[in-house]
């Protein structure tokens, strides 16, 4: 026993677990997935408002860029800094983050994280003129950021019952639509108060008040925020190496995912504008449709996986949906064909997300869905955050033309889709490989 965890020995190993949540072992291999047979919602819901929190942070700036442009006249590489900042944090930081969590604790590492989007809230609003300063600022964010952001998907996971780990999933891959849509939402109370500083304002109270939320939490002792033993070397054998091998691969294939998905909503309003001749305020509604379409299949592929249908097979279909709407968008234009391509795009990430939530809690288990899982994961993401703007800006810039994107990110989308399949087969192998070994 080790305060309120245990450990669950097998094959050499331990898997540390909370002690309020019951769990079961399968055996397959070398090691044991171990799962909930209890649901601690309030955990889950917790972890994925700590999420949330953190994509607002992230996309709080967009909205009010132009203002920030008239007002600051900051340079366009600079002020393009503001947000490629969390990519760079994320992908540096992510996997250190995951590793050292469990000597940290999560509750050193939930208030760590909100003081530090408090302090660069407030480092923001000092001097916002000085454009060096609210980069740096930025970057306390977007540290903040990569603390959260394997925070809230390993707290949602772990907290869930394997028969509602879909569920789980599907509740997390909201974090960063739902974030967005907030924070474009509260920009428009800002818009209201006339001045851009209150969108930070309002960042500085959700930083405290999810600090607070936390603290409440652990003292009423409704989820579990201690710090769980660090494993030793003879008991580290709780994964095998195939698990991690299907682990690498679901980390590859959110690259590529992330890539062409961040590369379509950066550039999709200039693309509008320039390409179709939309107003600003119309391009900016039109990039909202996609986002709400997006939360909407996040939850409405719960149901799905629930029944029983293949992750790894529902992966595979849903990217090569996407990589046909890439193929199509030279025969797309601005009337209903470009809506029904807006439309259906949405849909379909919405379901790639919640897919790739599952995958950790899939390969290993809910008890084995750590946070160096998702660091892993968050690695691969951000990689592809970081290289699809830039990809397109590339093409856009030496091609002087529109011309390519599309059947650049389709070949993107379609190798993505091969390693989905690769992936299924592996994921039907391990199950095929369990059930020989009970």
């Amino acid at each position: 026993m080790h305060g309120r965890y245990f450990a669950i020995q097998d094959a050499g190993g331990a898997i540390i677990l909370p002690s309020n949540n019951k769990v079961q072992a399968k055996r397959h291999g070398g090691s044991r997935t171990v799962h909930n047979t209890t649901t601690n919602w309030t955990g889950v819901l917790f972890g994925l408002a700590l999420a949330v929190l953190a994509a607002f942070q992230q996309f709080k700036l967009p909205p009010v860029l132009p203002e920030l442009f008239d007002l600051y006249g900051h340079d366009p590489l600079l002020a393009a800094g503001f947000m490629s900042v969390f990519a760079i944090a994320g992908l540096t930081l992510s996997f250190g983050m995951g590793t050292s969590l469990p000597r940290l604790g999560m509750a050193r590492t939930v208030y760590a994280a909100t003081a530090l989007l408090a302090v660069g809230c407030l480092l923001a609003l000092w001097i916002p003129a000085q454009g060096w300063l609210f980069l740096f600022a930025r970057g306390l964010e977007a540290i903040g950021f990569t603390m959260l952001a394997i925070i809230g998907p390993t707290l949602c996971t772990r907290n869930a019952a394997q028969a509602h780990l879909p569920v789980a999933a599907a509740l997390i891959a909201t974090w960063i639509p739902l974030g967005a849509l907030i924070a474009n939402g509260l920009a428009i109370a800002a818009w209201q108060a006339g001045d851009w500083r209150a969108l930070w304002w309002m960042g500085v109270a959700a930083s405290l008040g999810m600090a607070a939320w936390a603290a409440w939490l652990s003292r009423r002792h409704s989820i579990d925020l201690g710090t769980v033993p660090k494993q030793t070397t003879e008991n580290s054998g709780s994964t095998s190496p195939a698990q991690n091998l299907s682990l690498v691969l679901v980390a590859a294939i959110f690259m590529m995912w992330s890539c062409q998905y961040f590369a379509y909503m950066t550039w999709l309003p200039e693309y509008l504008v320039r390409e179709f001749g939309f107003t600003t305020r119309l391009a900016i509604l039109s990039y909202t449709i996609p986002v709400a379409i997006i939360v909407a299949f996040n939850l409405l592929a719960a149901p799905i996986l629930r029944r029983g249908v293949p992750v790894g097979a529902l992966l595979a279909i849903v990217l090569a949906g996407q990589a046909i709407i890439w193929f199509l968008v030279p025969v797309t234009d601005s009337g209903w064909s470009g809506l029904v391509s807006l439309l259906v795009y949405g849909a379909l990430a919405g379901v790639t997300a919640t897919c790739l939530f599952a995958m950790p809690g899939t390969i290993f288990g809910t008890g084995g869905a750590t946070a160096r899982s998702f660091a892993i994961m968050m690695t691969g993401r951000n990689m592809g955050v970081l290289a699809g703007p830039l990809l397109l800006a590339g093409m856009i810039k030496y091609l002087q033309t529109w011309d390519y994107a599309g059947p650049v990110l389709g070949a993107v989308t379609a190798v993505n889709m091969v390693c989905a399949l690769i992936l299924t087969r592996r994921l039907a192998a391990a199950r095929a490989a369990q059930g020989m070994s009970r």
